[in-house]
C-alpha cells in the first residue's frame, strides 16, 4: 500500500482481518518502520518553518508534510534575546519565592507549578505567539455550522519546564492527551474517528474540528485533563536544546498511528478482528491514552519515536492533539532544557466557559482549574514576590479587559455563533 510518508517514515500495510463484530475487513493498520538510520537527521522528519514564512501561504508540499507528521517547529517566533530574558526573569521569580514554588518530580524538579509569572504572561500575550497560534489553528477546518473561531485563539495557562542535565526523573513515556476511553465511549468524540472505524483509515481527516468542539474529552474527571479543546499542544523554547537533551519526542505519522491505536482494542494478536476481546490497551478511566511496545507492538515505538530537531530560544514546537509524544528518558546535554508550555486553543463556547474560570484563578493567583490545587489561593502565586500586575498585563485572549471578540463579514454562521456566545459567557458585548 502507498505510504503517506515516503522514504523516511512508516510504510502502513493492510491485513485482511475477518469481519466479525461488524468491523470492516481492512480496518487494521500494522506499521512497518524503516531502518532507524532513515531518521537522521531529525530535522528532515519533523518539519520546520520560519516565523516570517507563515505570513504568506506555504507551499502545498510543506503543508502536507506538517499535517502528515502532525507536528512542526516554527523558528524565531520570539527574538532569541527576548526568550532568554524571559528565562532569566523566570529564574529570578523562582529564587525570589523559594520555599513556596512547587515542582515535580520531587527528587529532581523539572516541571514547575507556576502559571502566572510575569514572564509566562508576557510570552502568552506577545503578538508573535498569538500569530503563531492563529496560523496553527488555521490549518484546521470544520463545517460552516460548527461554533468555532480559529482566527481567535484563547490563552490556556499551563506550567513551565526547566530540566537539568542528567535528569532521568521526568521521563514521560509515549502517550496522547485528551482523554483515552472517551475517544470510544463518547459518541461525539468517537465521530472524529468514524472513517477509521469504518475501515477507511486513509480517509481520516485529523484536521476536521466539526466533532471535536462538542466532544466530551473528560468523562471521569481525570487528573491532568484539559478543560479546553487544544488543537495543538506546544511549547516556547527558552534554551538551546538538541535531540537527546531532555526534549520532546514524537511519532511522525499522524494518520497511520491514530488508525492503529484506535483499532487496537478490536484486534487479536493474529491481526484479525476478535469479538471476544475485552479491554482497551493503554486506556483507563480518568487518564491519558498510554502507548507501549508490549500493548501496541505494531507501532514499533522504540524505533519509531523521533526527537524534535535542535531548537533555539524563541523557537516554538507544536504537535497535533492526537500525536503520540513523549520526552527523552535522560537529559544527556550540558545545559538546562527549558520551555513555557503554550498550546493553540480556539474560541468555542465551551473554551470560553473554561477561560472565564481560568480568569478567576488568574486574578487571585490560584492554580488554574485543570491543575493541582485549582482555585486554592494558599497554594497559588497571589502573595509571590514579583507577581504579575493584571491591571497592565491582561489581554483579550486571557479574558481580561472589556473589549470582546468582533464579528466579521466573512464569518460562517457557526463562527458568528461562537463569537456571540463567547462574549456573553465572558461578559462582553458583541460588535
Amino acid at each position: 500500500m502507498r505510504s503517506a510518508i515516503r522514504g523516511d517514515g512508516f510504510c502502513p500495510r493492510s491485513t485482511a482481518p475477518s469481519t466479525r463484530s461488524g468491523l470492516p475487513g481492512r480496518g487494521y493498520v500494522p506499521l512497518r518502520p524503516v531502518r532507524p538510520a532513515a531518521y537522521s537527521p531529525p530535522r528532515q522528519i519533523v518539519p520546520s518553518v520560519d516565523f516570517a514564512e507563515i505570513s504568506s501561504p506555504l507551499p502545498a508540499t510543506k503543508l502536507a508534510s506538517i499535517k502528515a507528521r502532525g507536528s512542526v517547529v516554527i523558528r524565531n517566533v520570539l527574538p532569541p534575546a527576548l526568550a532568554l530574558s524571559l528565562k532569566s526573569a523566570t529564574d529570578d521569580y523562582i529564587r525570589a519565592n523559594a520555599g513556596r514554588v512547587r515542582a515535580f518530580p520531587a527528587s529532581s524538579p523539572a516541571v514547575y507549578e507556576l502559571y502566572w509569572s510575569p514572564a509566562q504572561v508576557a510570552a502568552r500575550a506577545h503578538p508573535n505567539i498569538v500569530r503563531a497560534q492563529t496560523w496553527l489553528q488555521g490549518l484546521w477546518h470544520s463545517s460552516p455550522a460548527t461554533p468555532i473561531s480559529t482566527r481567535n485563539p484563547l490563552t490556556y495557562a499551563d506550567r513551565l519546564r526547566i530540566r537539568l542535565p542528567g535528569d532521568a526523573g521526568f521521563a514521560l513515556g509515549p502517550h496522547v492527551d485528551g482523554g483515552s476511553l472517551e475517544r470510544w465511549e463518547d459518541p461525539t468524540y468517537r465521530a472524529n474517528y468514524s472513517q477509521i472505524l469504518a475501515g477507511r483509515w486513509e480517509s481520516h481527516d485529523a484536521f476536521d474540528a466539526t466533532h471535536r468542539v462538542a466532544a466530551n474529552m473528560d468523562l471521569y474527571n481525570g487528573a491532568g485533563a484539559a478543560s479546553m479543546f487544544r488543537m495543538w499542544q506546544g511549547w516556547l523554547s527558552l534554551s538551546h536544546t538538541a535531540p537527546g537533551e531532555g526534549t520532546l519526542r514524537l511519532f511522525p505519522a499522524l494518520t497511520e498511528a491514530t488508525a492503529y491505536w484506535i483499532l487496537r482494542p478490536f484486534i487479536g494478536e493474529d491481526g484479525r478482528v476478535d469479538s471476544a476481546r475485552a479491554g482497551f490497551e493503554g486506556a483507563a478511566m480518568g487518564a491519558a491514552q498510554e502507548l507501549s511496545p508490549g500493548l501496541h507492538p505494531g507501532l514499533r515505538l522504540e524505533e519509531a519515536m523521533v526527537s524534535v530537531p535542535a531548537v533555539a530560544p524563541g523557537d516554538f514546537a507544536a504537535w497535533h492533539c492526537d500525536t503520540i509524544h513523549s520526552v527523552d528518558r535522560v537529559h544527556a546535554g550540558r545545559d538546562d532544557s527549558s520551555v513555557f508550555y503554550i498550546p493553540a486553543t480556539p474560541l468555542t463556547p465551551a473554551n470560553a466557559a473554561a477561560l472565564r474560570m481560568q480568569k478567576e484563578a488568574a486574578l487571585t493567583g490560584a492554580p488554574p482549574p485543570d491543575f493541582p490545587g485549582a482555585g486554592v489561593e494558599a497554594v497559588g502565586e497571589g502573595v509571590f514576590v514579583g507577581r504579575v500586575d493584571w491591571s497592565t498585563a491582561g489581554t483579550r485572549e486571557m479574558g481580561m479587559g472589556t473589549r470582546g471578540w468582533q464579528l466579521a463579514e466573512d464569518m460562517a454562521e457557526g463562527e458568528k455563533q461562537a463569537v456571540i456566545a463567547a462574549n456573553e459567557i465572558v461578559g462582553w458585548s458583541t460588535q
